[in-house]
């Protein structure tokens, strides 16, 4: 059954006329008809009385009910498939590593979403190593997360560097110092992210480049948690410098001396799929932009 010629008997229906129709559908009146007759041989039935007044056949009263939501669907079928290949629709995974899930992610998504309406984007959270292996199963498109181990499979773009921060109680003894070195750390609580997370794997490295291999230390399996731990006085901790902006009541926040710690941040994706393609092409670009301002 062709679309087209169902448009065309339901435009003759609406106008009452066939000449109508066609001037309507900027066709020539017998296009119109041949188009009628054609539907009408492929249905083997008769639609139309023909006479000085259309009147439709109870087969065409049918068909004129039961097609109308069908040209509408494929009207919006033809129209999310256009959208589809133009990148302004379709489905995106994101994964993302805290703190830019939390912090910055947010209001990037919502100018995106209002501009693209018809793109549908899903978040899911992890760390990089799990985030890595989620792209290579092909269960995340693209990854807002630290530099990973890089193989051939995967593709990194380096978008800024995340700088941290000393977070500990206002009443902590180190709150009397300007800046915090590594060895100001010894003989304090520390608290940290798990064993897989990439920001204290890194810690550790630098403390070793230090000489430093014994820490009083208090797992945290969050990053965005530490704070409230260092709330309670639990300890301090190394943060992101996003995460205390506002400097949470209670606490202090001073600078590290040097560059203890920082962590390359950027775009993950497949190799094979760089550069992306359709909606997750326009995200990608979104995020490079906004995210890379940061640097």
């Amino acid at each position: 059954m062709d679309i087209k010629a169902l448009k065309t008997f339901q435009m003759i229906v609406n106008y009452g006329s066939f000449m109508r129709a066609a001037e309507a559908l900027n066709y020539a009146q017998s296009t119109v008809t041949m188009q009628i007759q054609k539907l009408e041989s492929d249905l083997g039935v008769q639609l139309i009385e023909r006479g000085k007044k259309i009147k439709l056949t109870e087969a065409g009263r049918m068909l004129y009910e039961q097609s109308l939501h069908i040209v509408k669907d494929m009207e919006q079928l033809q129209e999310n498939m256009e959208n589809l290949q133009r990148g302004t629709a379709g489905d995106i995974r994101i994964g993302v590593t805290e703190p830019t899930a939390s912090y910055r992610l947010p209001e990037i998504l919502k100018r995106f979403l209002t501009h693209y309406p018809h793109i549908r984007v899903s978040v899911e959270f992890g760390n990089t190593p799990t985030l890595s292996e989620r792209i290579l199963q092909g269960d995340v498109d693209i990854a807002l997360c630290s530099a990973p181990d890089l193989g051939s499979e995967l593709y990194f773009e380096p978008l800024f560097k995340e700088n941290f921060v000393v977070l500990m109680p206002e009443r902590h003894p180190l709150a009397e110092k300007e800046y915090i070195g590594p060895a100001d750390l010894q003989g304090h609580r520390l608290l940290i992210t798990s064993s897989i997370c990439p920001y204290r794997r890194k810690l550790e490295m630098v403390m070793r480049e230090y000489g430093i291999t014994t820490l009083d230390t208090m797992e945290i399996g969050s990053m965005t948690a530490l704070k409230s731990y260092v709330e309670c006085e639990l300890g301090i901790a190394l943060v992101p410098q996003i995460l205390v902006d506002p400097v949470p009541e209670g606490t202090a926040v001073r600078p590290l001396s040097g560059s203890l710690i920082d962590m390359t941040f950027g775009l993950l994706c497949k190799a094979t799929e760089a550069p992306l393609k359709l909606a997750s092409s326009r995200l990608y670009s979104v995020l490079k932009q906004e995210l890379g301002q940061l640097s």
